[in-house]
């Protein structure tokens, strides 16, 4: 009598849990015939509860209710997945002669398989085929749209593109080279020409984000009131001439990758606050949006001012100073290692042979020494420009003094036979320098830098002029030859 009525108790409780069941799937009977073609519920006993299969076989719910499911679906396992709990998804199983892709999952309840639901995605093998052949064709699309974009947007220069036997150079691109294994954020500051957009590639294509994107923007040559959309993005019809369905930020583009926002020095006050936020909070938003945009992106910021006097004036934030300051590298100017200039005439000659299609040249020692005695306010970038156009002039195989700017001319060195005394003003003026900075060296024990004081001229001026002139110092102390950084 006890057993019976433990046994009709049990059975009690599972009918009212699949009553509570069968009742929570009709409030959402709607969901289930939009996401599959059919979907039938079974009690423990495999007999049906909940039949949404009209559509699908054309048999109505009430003629089915509480009878055995494999009576009613052919070829069904939903009775033995209801005894067994072990699901089954992606079936093929034949219905009314068609392969319909069916997914079987078990009900439980408490730790007790209470009954199971059965499920119809595709009614077809057919309509799975056609899926998966969109899906094929999308995602070839989507890979072949993001091959273009990653291609655009790369880095070009790796640290063997920075040509250099200065101590200090080699230095700095160990510095780099530490930096890009981690996520810092990098300043990279310089004088127009030194190359920092070079370091930014080289440092990006070292990192882990290297087969990410790498974009750059330049804060100067694009109007404040872009800026922000230019940087972040902007949502269909944000402000007036904008896309209606909106744009993709550099920050978006970047995404991944690496951003360098180049001359920094010149963004908008108002913006920088805006780029500090963001770099705080690590998230965004597009110009007219709400939705928060995840910031996963490597910052290098550089400039060819100087940050700290900017600050000084009022123009540049001292806290977003801060937050792009952890790792600094400050790029000297070509005038301070010139003993990389031989190296890179090489180099670039030979890269821009390669670039412009024609049989390498190489370059006079005459014009070579000139190349010397200029100080290159431009720095690396006007002596390409002045070896690409030495190029295109020169009709031989070797580039010759002629060939080179005429505002480098007053460098070269003008010979005076032994016996034949000049009397024009400018060789009078440069005998007397040649022999004014030969004391000097002799009594400075062959510093440069204290005989550049001795003489009254800048450090740089004194190289130049022993550039120039071609003074022989090897008769000085070999320590004392080399050039003083103090």
């Amino acid at each position: 009598m006890m057993e019976e009525f433990c046994s009709a108790n049990v059975e009690n409780e599972s009918n009212y849990q699949m009553k509570k069941l069968k009742e929570s799937i009709e409030m959402i009977e709607e969901l289930f015939d939009n996401a599959y073609h059919g979907m039938v519920l079974v009690n423990e006993e495999g007999r049906i509860v909940k039949w949404n299969y009209e559509k699908l076989l054309g048999i109505k719910e009430e003629t089915v209710l509480n009878k055995r499911v494999e009576d009613v679906i052919e070829n069904t396992r939903l009775h033995i997945v209801a005894k067994t709990g072990e699901k089954e998804l992606g079936e093929i199983q034949k219905i009314q002669g068609h392969d319909m892709i069916t997914s079987r999952v078990p009900i439980v309840k408490d730790g007790r398989i209470i009954g199971a639901a059965g499920t119809v995605m595709f009614k077809d093998v057919k309509e799975l085929k056609s899926l998966a052949l969109k899906m094929e064709t999308l995602m070839s699309t989507v890979h072949k749209y993001r091959g273009e974009i990653t291609k655009f947007y790369e880095a070009k220069y790796s640290f063997d593109h920075i040509i250099t036997k200065d101590k200090h150079m080699i230095y700095l691109k160990e510095i780099a080279r530490r930096a890009a294994e981690s996520n810092s954020t990098i300043l990279i500051q310089g004088e127009s020409g030194t190359g920092k957009e070079i370091f930014a590639h080289a440092i990006h294509n070292a990192s882990l984000r290297k087969y990410g994107s790498f974009v750059s923007i330049n804060c100067a040559a694009i109007p404040k009131e872009l800026l922000e959309a230019e940087l972040f993005g902007y949502e269909g019809g944000a402000f007036t001439g904008a896309k209606k369905e909106g744009k993709l930020g550099k920050f978006e583009l970047a995404k991944g990758g690496t951003i360098l926002l180049d001359e920094i020095g010149d963004m908008p006050p108002e913006m920088q606050a805006k780029l500090l936020r963001v770099l705080e909070s690590r998230e965004f938003e597009r110009v007219g949006g709400t939705n928060l945009i995840e910031l996963d992106v490597r910052v290098i910021a550089s400039t060819n001012e100087k940050l700290e006097e900017a600050i000084q004036k009022g123009t540049f934030r001292q806290d977003l100073y801060y937050r792009l300051n952890v790792v600094r590298i400050d790029i000297p100017p070509l005038r301070d290692r010139i003993e990389d200039i031989p190296l890179l005439v090489t180099y670039i000659l030979e890269s821009l042979a390669n670039d412009l299609k024609i049989l390498p040249k190489k370059i006079s020692d005459e014009a070579l020494d000139i190349l010397l005695a200029h100080d290159w306010p431009g720095n690396t970038r006007e002596l390409r420009n002045t070896l690409e156009r030495a190029l295109n002039i020169a009709s031989g195989e070797v580039i010759r003094w002629d060939h080179l700017p005429e505002y480098l001319m007053k460098y070269k060195k003008v010979p005076v036979k032994p016996d034949e005394e000049s009397l024009l003003l400018k060789d009078i003026v440069a005998k007397a320098e040649i022999e004014g900075i030969q004391k000097a060296l002799q009594v400075c024990g062959g510093n440069r830098t204290l005989a550049a004081k001795k003489l009254g001229i800048h450090r740089t001026a004194i190289y130049k002029k022993i550039e120039a002139y071609g003074l022989d110092i090897s008769m000085l102390d070999g320590d004392e030859k080399k050039l003083c950084r103090k």
